[in-house]
């Protein structure tokens, strides 16, 4: 059986890892280069870190610190955040990254998904979908750091990028994001039903319970977490130790 895997993520601004709720409010969280060294020595299986600006400041992801960080861990990590074309990913991975998320460009160059993955692989592209429910029209796809709206119902665009050959849905609902509410059961659920790829579920931890739902209820391959871990709110060993003990395969 495949083990659950657990993702602390990084959302980088200006060098420093920081934590909002619902995409605003940003507060500072740490140094990113500690933060990532910390959490390789408490077990966790991979990281993420965003650059949470790239996109929306026309920055490309400091590669630097890409290097710094990827020198300081042995676990997989993927970064995201201003990538847009296959020149972008190639330093990233140069720079010491695994895999790269994409976002925003997916949606406005489909085509890069496809280019990415024929260049380097399904398993280093992943594609990161941000979504918001709304009575009127269920469960969209945002762009822009979540600030914009797109046509494209949720599960709709994760089954077409796959089909385009993402290797993984990173899957955050702006709903639950910051709340520590629990995860967007419903979405995740639908999305890993619907595409043959890994899901990572994202937005609303607040719980060891939570992350239990989310592997057992919406059948996600792996649940990541913010603010969570970096306010030392519950650490790794503790819930891997919890979710072992409610039968879900988790590397300890």
């Amino acid at each position: 059986m495949l083990t659950k895997r657990i993702i602390p993520c990084l959302d980088i601004k200006n060098g420093r890892t920081v934590k909002g709720v619902q995409f605003e409010n940003i507060r500072d969280a740490g140094d990113p280069v500690e933060l990532a060294k910390w959490y390789a020595e408490q077990g966790a299986d991979e990281l993420v870190f965003l650059d949470i600006t790239a996109t929306n400041e026309e920055r490309k992801t400091f590669a630097e610190l890409v290097r710094d960080i990827a020198r300081h861990i042995d676990i997989p990590f993927t970064v995201g955040g201003g990538i847009s074309a296959v020149a972008d990913v190639e330093v990233l991975l140069h720079a010491g990254a695994d895999k790269v998320s994409i976002n925003s460009s997916a949606i406005k160059n489909p085509q890069l998904v496809e280019e990415l993955a024929r260049h380097f692989g399904s398993q280093c592209v992943t594609v990161a979908i941000d979504t918001k429910h709304k009575d009127e029209t269920g469960w969209k796809v945002y762009t822009r750091a979540g600030t914009i709206e797109t046509e494209h119902s949720t599960v709709d665009w994760a089954k077409r990028v796959t089909d385009l050959g993402a290797g993984e849905i990173l899957l955050t609902s702006m709903n639950n994001d910051g709340t520590k509410a629990g995860f967007a059961l419903g979405v995740t659920g639908e999305v890993a039903k619907a595409v043959s790829v890994p899901v990572i579920a994202s937005g609303g931890a607040g719980t060891k319970q939570h992350f239990a739902e989310a592997f057992e209820v919406a059948h996600a391959d792996a649940a990541l977490a913010a603010s969570l871990f970096h306010f030392r709110e519950l650490s790794v060993p503790e819930l891997k130790a919890y979710l072992k003990e409610k039968g879900v395969a988790v590397r300890i």
